[in-house]
Parts: C-alpha cells; structure tokens; sequence
C-alpha cells in the first residue's frame, strides 16, 4: 500500500484482444498521497459503438483529438513503474493492458495487483460495482464510467477497505464468479479464486 497506482480503462467493448482503449486515466499514490496523475483520450481508428457513448458521454469527435495508443501507453508506463496496480475488476483492465502491450511492444507487464472487486466480493452483499461499493462506504463517486471519476473513487474505496481490514492477502487475486467461470487471460502469476454472489435476504 505504500506504492500503488490505481488506474482504470474505458473501452470500446468487452474483448481485450479485438476492441480498443478510447480513455485512461491512472494515479501513482505513494504513503497515501497522490503524487502524479494522467488522463487522456486515445484516438480510435474506426467508429466508436452508439452504445458506448450512451454509457460514457464519449463520441467520436472527442477521441478525434484523443493521444495517439503508443504515446498514451508509454505515459502510463512510465507513472506505474513497478508500483502496486489497483482497480475495480482488475481482471477486465488487466487484460486490457496486457493485449495493449503486446500491440504496442510484444511484452507484458508483471506488477503485482490489487482487485477491489475481488475484495467487495468477499466482504459484501450483491451488488458489487464500483457505483453500488463507494456508496455502502459513503464514498462520493460522480461521473462514473469516466475514467478519472473512476479511478478516484477505487482510491478511496481501497483506502476505506484497508482501514476496514488491511487488504495485503489480496494481492495477485482475482475472484470470478463461479457461473461465468474464469477470466480468459489473466497473469500467470494471478491466484483464481470461485465466487459465488451473496444476495440480501
């Protein structure tokens, strides 16, 4: 917890290996302080799906004048460094991240990782997305599904949640509902646990 950087993609779908990074946005968190921030566009070669833009106020004329993907990538790169990752279905961003390396550069990364999804999972009730969790702490979250808004508010989650019960057994897991089974690509390294969703009574 000492040195993370928390970060978060918006995409034009769901495939890391076929569809793109329109937006990012990460902070490097070190003893609790922010210390660096970006965010940016990323320019998209096509059209962006209606049905992201309905869900993040994103058209194509925004990413029109977005980072070219190299340029954003190597910005990201250099704030993360070798610090913690963090994000709320880290799996999804993860593998976002990865596929983008490859593109990008034919590597991977080998940060070790937090999933506040994961913990959320374990710790509470259905629902579980990022809105639904930074309520139940009182955590202001507006603008969701804007990449800074977003990375701002797993922040404050995963400090709520450590101030909770410290999160340090989470690194490097990634829970998975069991009915959908595990996620197509994940670390090697990353420790695959089965969930099953609690609901309220």
């Amino acid at each position: 917890m000492s040195d993370v950087t928390v970060f978060d993609f918006e995409t034009t779908g769901v495939n890391p290996a076929n569809d793109r990074i329109i937006e990012v946005a990460a902070i490097r968190c070190i003893d609790g302080q922010i210390v660096s921030q970006f965010q940016t566009l990323v320019k998209l070669d096509g059209e962006l799906p209606t049905k992201i833009t309905e869900i993040t106020g994103i058209t194509d004329a925004d990413l029109a004048g977005g980072m070219d993907e190299d340029i954003a990538f190597k910005v990201l790169r250099n704030l993360a460094k070798d610090s913690l990752l963090v994000a709320h279905n880290a799996a999804f961003d993860l593998a976002f991240l990865h596929y983008w390396m490859q593109r990008t550069g034919g590597r991977t990364f080998h940060n070790s990782f937090i999933d506040t999804c994961t913990i959320s999972r374990d710790r509470h009730y259905y629902p579980h997305k990022l809105t639904n969790m930074t309520e139940r702490y009182g955590i202001d979250l507006t603008g969701a599904h804007r990449a800074l808004n977003d990375v701002i508010g797993c922040w404050e989650l995963l400090k709520a949640m450590h101030t909770e019960d410290p999160v340090n057994k989470w690194v490097n897991k990634i829970g998975y509902l069991s009915k959908y089974g595990p996620p197509k690509w994940t670390p090697a390294y990353a420790e695959l646990i089965p969930m099953t969703n609690r609901y309220e009574n």
